[in-house]
Formats: structure tokens, C-alpha cells, sequence
């Protein structure tokens, strides 16, 4: 969750730890890092494109039937790790929300 939380703030020039962090998470091994601790927390990923539109990144409750009544969170972006970040950073604040 915090990385999402990092992925999330306005990138500064001057920060290269940010911009190592970005870099990384803005490709197709963050998406598969994301997907592997989401799947450690319980949530199935499916990633889909749609010609040159962009991508829907949809997370389900890992166990439970894959359809649009059970998606716990879902994103469309431009990119596939946009998607797949905001997607997973809407499962675990739902989540959260729902353990309290």
C-alpha cells in the first residue's frame, strides 16, 4: 500500500528515489510485482486492452466467481500500470474500509 501511496505523489525533479520508484512501478515488472503482492493480499488481476484506447485493470476477491458483480475494484487508464495502480490502490482502500 505505501508504494501505491509513493506512486501517487507529484513527481519533483530533484527526487530520484521517486523517480527510481516511478520508473520501476511504470512498467510491465510493476505491474507483475503489484499483481504478486495484491495476490498475497487476497486479489486476482485481470488486465484488459482495448485496441488503442487504453486498459481496464479490474481486481477480484481472490476464490469468488470473476464477473462484474463480484469485481472489488476497477480502473481504465491510458496505460496498463496506470490501471493496474489505481486499481489496486481502490481494492486496499476498500478493503481497509471494510476491515474496520
Amino acid at each position: 500500500m505505501a508504494t501505491l501511496g509513493f506512486a501517487g505523489l507529484p513527481m519533483l525533479s530533484y527526487d530520484r528515489a521517486l523517480w527510481a520508484l516511478r520508473f520501476w512501478l511504470d512498467s510491465w515488472a510493476g505491474i507483475g510485482a503489484i499483481a504478486t503482492g495484491m495476490a498475497h493480499q487476497g486479489f486476482d488481476l485481470q488486465l484488459t486492452r482495448y485496441a488503442e484506447k487504453g486498459w481496464r485493470a479490474t481486481f477480484y476477491t481472490t476464490g469468488m466467481e470473476h464477473s462484474i458483480t463480484s469485481a472489488t475494484a476497477s480502473a481504465w487508464e491510458r496505460t496498463p500500470w496506470h490501471a493496474t495502480q489505481r486499481a489496486a490502490w481502490e481494492a486496499l482502500r476498500q478493503s481497509a474500509g471494510n476491515s474496520q
